[in-house]
Parts: structure tokens; sequence; C-alpha cells
């Protein structure tokens, strides 16, 4: 006797509710990196007297999470390409959690430094996230997804550092780490619960020299330049760490051409559909870090200078709200353009908007409504941009290597920021005057700066035009494939 066939089962009520929530908890745990990034910054003027430490040593909370953000962004993409990036993914959101545990439980200055520097590992959250979506989202939801998960940057930037103000106003200022401290904690148990772990993967044995390699090259170059305009630049030890950056990266280079399983793929690098996007990468960071830089320093400049607002950290993390809601409201519409004229467009379009926002900023640095207008120009044209970049690269390399491509693109982001930090500092201080004995950077200075980050924006516009293009069917074809070959591959390794 034919027993009838079973009647296909929904999935249970919570299998369905961690797939609705896997988008929201990945971008929160993205908006959640990039505010605990910020959450320093109100603190650096009082952390001398708190700490009972120098200028110089406070510095090192920012410098500290930046070389190990550099450094371990690449690498723990390579590793969740190989162990899976669900597991790597809460290793980073839980090593960021155990930094902010360390900052709110210690004044001294030393365990400060090392728990920032922990906290560097959660650069890597948008990478991992941004390949979890490619493996597990159908590409019709999947352009929109990557657009808010790169934007939650931004977001969670302009977030952190009105919220760190006012706690530091309000509250002790350990009680801010406290609260970083829960929300990493929550993040971790969410990302463990809601999002599954990606089948995709690329066995193989990790790349221990490389990885060390690329450690030593990023910690010279970063270091270099990050404190060049402290130490001189024409200092030995500036010119040293550049030194030794340059011998280093080539027996890097060297090494990784013939390494079986390298920490990254140069031949795949090389490609220019991939080696343009990170250049584009690279000069997009420039053009939107100076946008906060100079932003910041502008309102808060005193009246006395005939141009600043005087603006206390409160009211200027407010100026820079809204570039951050903009950022949020135009990543479906990123997604949009992505889809109907191909990434490379979006690219284009975001830089060209950036450098459009530059030109407001300098039309008009003295009205506060007008550098707000600017500045969520640039914010805008930094959605287009951030958003289009993983995109470029899902569709240029197969499934079972985007994180570690992914990562290697926010790399190249974290050095154009790392280089427009150093360039726009160089440039105010060359222009710069006395206002009550305090050098303070003139007018002019700043719309120097503007003008050299519009230009880089402009040059970013160049180079994603240079990419090899490509209409959305075909990317989302070759994605499919690509997809379906990692998984078959997976599949016969198990």
């Amino acid at each position: 006797m034919d027993h009838p066939a079973p009647i296909p089962q929904s999935p249970a009520g919570p299998s369905r509710l961690r797939d609705r929530l896997t988008i929201p908890v990945l971008a929160s745990g993205g908006i959640l990196m990039a505010v605990m990034q910020t959450v320093v910054v109100p603190l650096l003027p009082d952390l001398p007297r708190l700490t009972g430490s120098s200028a110089s040593a406070v510095s090192w909370t920012v410098t500290a999470t930046l070389l190990s953000g550099a450094v371990l962004t690449p690498v723990l993409g390579r590793a969740g390409d190989m162990y899976g990036k669900r597991r790597v993914l809460t290793a980073a959101l839980a090593l960021m959690t155990v930094g902010s545990v360390m900052c709110a439980l210690s004044s001294d200055i030393a365990v400060i430094i090392t728990a920032r520097a922990l906290q560097g590992a959660a650069a890597s959250v948008v990478p991992l996230a941004i390949s979890i979506l490619r493996d597990e989202l159908p590409p019709e939801r999947r352009g929109s997804a990557v657009a808010l998960m790169s934007s939650t940057v931004g977001i969670g930037a302009a977030l952190g550092l009105p919220l760190a103000a006012l706690v530091v106003q309000y509250a002790d200022w350990h009680t801010m780490f406290w609260l970083t401290s829960a929300l990493g904690a929550l993040g971790v148990a969410a990302t463990w619960w809601a999002v599954k772990e990606s089948p995709v993967r690329e066995p193989g044995r990790f790349d221990v020299l490389g990885a060390l390699g690329l450690t030593v090259a990023l910690v010279s170059l970063l270091l270099g330049v990050s404190q060049g305009g402290q130490w001189g630049w024409t200092s030995a030890r500036v010119l040293g760490l550049f030194a030794t950056t340059m011998i280093v990266m080539a027996l890097w280079w060297w090494q990784q051409l013939r390494t079986e399983r390298p920490l990254v793929d140069l031949h795949l690098v090389t490609r220019p559909r991939v080696g343009l996007s990170h250049v584009a990468a690279l000069l997009t960071g420039f053009a939107f870090y100076a946008n906060s830089l100079v932003t910041a320093q502008l309102v808060q400049a005193p009246k006395a200078t005939g141009y600043g607002l005087g603006l206390s950290i409160v009211a200027t993390g407010l100026c820079l709200l809204p570039g951050g809601v903009t950022m949020l409201l135009f990543s479906p519409l990123s997604a949009r353009i992505s889809a109907a004229r191909g990434p490379r467009i979006t690219l284009a379009l975001g830089a060209a908007v950036i450098a459009c926002g530059y030109v407001v900023r300098i039309a008009d640095s003295r009205d506060l409504w007008m550098i707000i207008l600017g500045a969520t120009v640039v914010s805008t044209g930094t959605t287009l941009c951030y958003s289009a970049l993983p995109t470029l690269i899902l569709r240029a390399v197969p499934a079972a290597q985007t994180a570690s491509a992914n990562g290697v693109n926010v790399l190249m982001r974290t050095i154009g920021q790392a280089v427009s930090s150093a360039a726009v500092a160089a440039v105010l201080v060359h222009h710069s005057s006395l206002v009550g004995r305090i050098p303070v950077p003139t007018l002019h200075g700043y719309l120097m700066a503007f003008a050299m980050a519009g230009a880089v924006a402009l040059a970013a516009c160049a180079a994603a035009l240079t990419i090899p293009g490509d209409g959305p069917a075909g990317g989302v074809r070759r994605a499919r494939g690509a997809s379906r070959g990692a998984r078959d591959g997976a599949m016969e390794g198990a």
C-alpha cells in the first residue's frame, strides 16, 4: 500500500525568527564596531589627567586600534574563509568586548592601550558579515543587505561621537566602557544565535609566514604615517619604518606568489577588476575621512579666529549626526543603482558626489547650516562608494575567497584614512596662526584640506571608471556559478 507523500513542513518558529534577524544582527555588529572605534575621541583631551600619562602616550589609544585593525582584517578574513565566517566573526566581537571590559576596569594607560589593540579585531566584522550575506542570501536580497552593511561604518561613527560625549559629560568615563561592554556581549550572543555558519570554505593550511610578513609591513607603514608629524617626516625613525615597509613588502610579495595557499591571492588582486577596486577603496577612504577630521576641528575652533563656532564636543557630534542618518537612508538607493547600472557606475557617482560636497565646503565654511549640508553631501557620496566596493569584490572573486578579498578592500580603506589623517594634519599645521598664544589652523588651511580631499575624490571617480565594466545580470550569473562551485567543492571535501 502506497503511503501518501509527506506534507512539507514550514520552518519552525525560532528558525524563521533567526532568518529574519540575520541582517539586523550583522548590521548592528557593524554599527557597534564603528561606535567602539569612535567613543574614545571625546576622552582624548582629558585622558592624560585621568590616567596620569602624557599626551603622546594617550594618542596610542587611537593608534593601537588602527594598527591592530589593519593587521587583523585580512588575517581574520582569510581565517573566516578557512575555518568558518560566523566562528571568526563571533571571536572578533568577543575580543572587542573583552577590550571594552578592560577599559572599564582600569585607569592604567598601558592596560587601556592593550585593550584598544584588542578592539581593533572588530575591524574585520564588516568584511566577514558581507561574506556571510553572499553565502546565505538570494541574489535579489543580497545587494540591499550588502549596501546596508557597508553603511554601518558611517552610521556607527556618527552615533558614537555624541553618545560618548554625553556619557563623558554627565557620568564617570568608565561608564561609557561598561555600556559598550554590555552591548558587545549582547552582540556576541545575538550573532551566535541568529547567524548561520556558512558552508562555503576554502580548506588548507593557514599561511603563518605570510601573516607575520604582512603584520611587519603594515605596522611599519601605518606607524610611520600616523607618527610622522610628531616624530618628523625626515627623522631616522620614520625613514627607517618606510624602508622596512618597502623591503618586507617586496619579500612578502615574493613569498605569497610561491605559496600554495597564500594569505592573499596576489594573482586575484592583480586582476584589473579587483586591483582597481582596491585603489578606489584607498582613495575613497582618504576623501571620506578628511570630512570627519576637518568638520570636527572647524566647528570647535574658537570664535576669536573669525570663522570658528566654538561648539562643544556634544554639539560637534550632533553636527555629524545628519550624515550618519543619510548613510542609513541612502543605502537602499545605492543598491538599486548598482542593480540597474552596475556597481562601477555607483562607485564613480559616489566619488563625484563626495567631490561636490567639498565644493560646498569650500564655497561656505562659516555658516553652520552650510557646514552641515556640505558634510552630509560628502556622507551621501560615501554611502554610494562604500556600498559599491564590496559588490564589485563579490562579483570579481570566487565565493570561497570573499572574506579575505573584502578584508583586503577594507584594509585599503584603512590605509587611505591613515594617510588622510597625516595629510590633513600636515596641511593644517602649515597653515596656522596664533590665537591667544595658541596655534590654530586658519580658514585658508581648512579650505586647502577640502580642496585636497576633493581632488582625491575625483581621482577615485577616475579609478572607478577604469574598472572593466560588468552588467548587473552578468555579475549575478557569475556570483551564482561561483557560489554553486564553492558549495559543491565544500560538499565533496566533506
